[in-house]
């Protein structure tokens, strides 16, 4: 705002004086200088206005539009009298170059200029040039002000517009920032929801996996389980659940956790990774994968009998970055997993999470595949660590 006033009455000043060098040069340096001078008043001037009106500002607008009505009329008066006192000198070195008789015209202009209109009559004496200016100092005064206040309050009013709009587009602005952060506590609200749920449907499936070793009598691979088990929480509870981590880490560790169902499966899961080193920093959110391979770990690996392959691979295709998992067990309907016991989160969870990260950016396609077996397929933007 302080700007605004500064830059309304540099503005003033400029036009003022390209208008006096283009029609009147007379005392143009003293002029300017005296210009000048009034500008730095109308600075002070309207820099006092603003903190009156400020206190207004949580006010409504047509409230706030009366008080300034109110508050400028003093203050076009003051700079009124302002300008007056310092053109004043100017004005009397003008009227004793022009002595002519009763018939001058004396006026001024809103930029308090002197213009005077002479004819060609012979000149004043001394007395009716005394008697011309006592009239001009009785009754041009006061009409002077009042041209000079009408001038200067329609300049304070058409500033204190702008200010107006500035503190409403501020208001906007901050009603915007506002509305931004709610959506974005409400979005990681969400992302944090999500991953939360990825968490404990894991741990039941583990757990189940480990009293099967332990009734079955397996102590050995129930505590090589434990211990992978361990391992994969301390890294995965590491992490922001809101946050993204590069496809390298999301990547181990799900490898970590195929590791802990080999421990259950030790002759049926085989497993495969195909992800190019160059695609290692792109980000991902964090076990945006473990659902998709506890799927098929459950419905390929677990109600077969024969080795199953579960595969993990990355691509780039056409500037967005493509991670499948896929496996060749029987084709089971893993996208209907809401329906077959445990927490119902699998697909579900990938694509609200997908959606909350990235909205109509990202994709999940998941479908049984023609030679056997399950393909889940999440296309999402490429985004490089850092």
């Amino acid at each position: 705002m302080l700007l605004s006033i500064v830059g309304l009455w540099l503005c003033y000043l400029a036009l003022i004086t390209l208008r006096s060098a283009l029609i009147d040069r007379s005392y143009f340096w003293e002029m300017l200088g005296l210009r000048a001078l009034v500008t730095l008043a109308g600075i002070v001037v309207t820099a006092m206005v603003w903190s009156i009106l400020r206190l207004f500002d949580h006010r409504r607008v047509g409230v706030r539009m009366g008080i300034a009505a109110v508050v400028i009329l003093p203050a076009s008066l003051a700079l009124a009298l302002i300008n007056t006192q310092a053109f004043s000198g100017i004005d009397q070195r003008n009227f004793q170059q022009r002595r002519n008789p009763s018939g001058v015209e004396l006026r001024h202009d809103t930029a308090g200029n002197v213009l005077i209109e002479v004819p060609d009559p012979p000149q004043l004496t001394s007395e009716q040039l005394d008697q011309l200016q006592k009239k001009f100092a009785e009754q041009g005064l006061w009409r002077q002000l009042t041209d000079i206040a009408i001038g200067r309050y329609f300049l304070l009013l058409a500033w204190a517009a702008l200010y107006f709009a500035m503190v409403n587009a501020e208001a906007a602005r901050a009603a915007e920032r506002r509305e931004g952060e709610y959506k974005r506590a409400a979005k990681a609200s969400e992302l944090r929801s999500l991953r939360y749920q990825v968490n404990p449907h894991f741990l039941f499936n583990t757990l189940n996996s480990l009293s099967a070793l332990v009734i079955t009598g397996k102590p050995a691979r129930a505590e090589q389980m434990i211990q992978s088990l361990s391992a994969f929480y301390r890294r995965s509870l590491a992490e922001d659940p809101t946050g993204d981590v590069s496809l390298e880490q999301e990547v181990e560790l799900q490898r970590a956790y195929l590791e802990i169902e080999a421990v259950r499966f030790p002759q049926r899961l085989r497993t495969a990774f195909d992800v190019p080193a160059a695609l290692g920093e792109i980000t991902v959110p964090g076990m945006i994968l473990q659902p998709l391979v506890e799927n098929a770990v459950r419905y390929a690996v677990s109600p077969t009998s024969r080795a199953v392959t579960v595969t993990i691979s990355a691509r780039e295709d056409h500037g967005r970055l493509v991670i499948e998992v896929r496996d060749d067990g029987p084709g089971g309907s893993q996208g209907g997993d809401q329906s077959m016991g445990g927490f119902g989160i699998g697909l579900t969870n990938v694509r609200d999470r997908l959606a909350a990260r990235y909205g109509a950016e990202a994709s999940l396609n998941a479908a049984p595949l023609a030679q056997g077996g399950w393909s889940s397929v999440i296309r999402l933007p490429l985004e490089r660590d850092g």
